[in-house]
């Protein structure tokens, strides 16, 4: 069995190389700005709309939210955050850039 103390190292060690090698392409961000916004907001995520790079070379990703479920669903209120990453793939900030129901149509 493996002591905590060596899985930490492990997990550590496999950070560091992550950060070194940058985020590889748009579904690599994805990814991380969808992780890195659940540990923060912990709220259902519902998919990534929208990828895509910003002037330094990091990543700009919309990502949407479950932030109130309703019943019927389509009533539920869904909320789109900006999640932007550095080309590491490290969070430098996000924000809510709207609020919506399911069932409304883009304007």
């Amino acid at each position: 069995m493996t002591e905590p103390g060596e899985r930490r190292r492990r997990t550590t060690s496999t950070s560091t190389a992550t950060r070194e090698r940058g985020v590889r392409g748009a579904r690599d961000a994805a990814r991380h700005a969808a992780d890195a916004l659940s540990e923060l907001i912990r709220h259902h995520l519902e998919g990534v709309s929208a990828v895509c790079r910003s002037e330094d070379g990091g990543w700009i990703v919309n990502v949407d939210v479950l932030e109130v479920a309703r019943i019927p669903d389509t009533t539920s209120l869904l909320a789109t955050y900006e999640v932007e990453l550095d080309p590491a793939g490290d969070l430098i900030q996000y924000r809510r850039i709207a609020r919506y129901r399911r069932g409304a149509q883009d304007q």
